[in-house]
């Protein structure tokens, strides 16, 4: 699964399993935001029923397995988040802070650093090629 991120400095792509860095010159073919009627909403992603929300709160993720019905709080201990990816599979959540991916592979419950800094980030996808 590669990561494709935007950064004040260009896009680049990780491979989430190599945590290998690339420069990326592709289109970033982002996916809308789902419509949240969330306070304090700073970025969201949805993969089928599963929506994940970044909000300018302690925690900061929300996260919704029944299409934003009830909410979980998630990623206690994060910093301050900017962005946030779901994959195909929604148990794949990449979530971004000013320079540093996360990554839970069980639907935001662990995370786990992605080496290395980034330039700041703005945005991120998520896709399997």
């Amino acid at each position: 699964m590669i990561a494709i991120v935007d950064t004040e400095l260009g896009r680049f792509a990780i491979d989430l399993e190599t945590e290998e860095v690339e420069p990326w010159s592709g289109e970033l073919d982002e996916p809308a935001a789902p419509t949240l009627s969330l306070p304090r909403v700073v970025a969201a992603a949805q993969s089928g029923s599963t929506i994940v929300a970044v909000v300018d709160a302690k925690p900061s993720l929300l996260v919704s397995h029944d299409a934003g019905v009830t909410w979980r709080e998630s990623g206690r201990g994060l910093p301050t988040g900017v962005a946030v990816a779901i994959g195909d599979d929604p148990d794949v959540v990449v979530y971004a802070t000013a320079n540093r991916l996360y990554v839970s592979r069980d639907g935001a419950m662990f995370w786990t650093a992605v080496a290395g800094e980034l330039p700041r980030i703005s945005t991120i996808c998520v896709t399997n090629s």
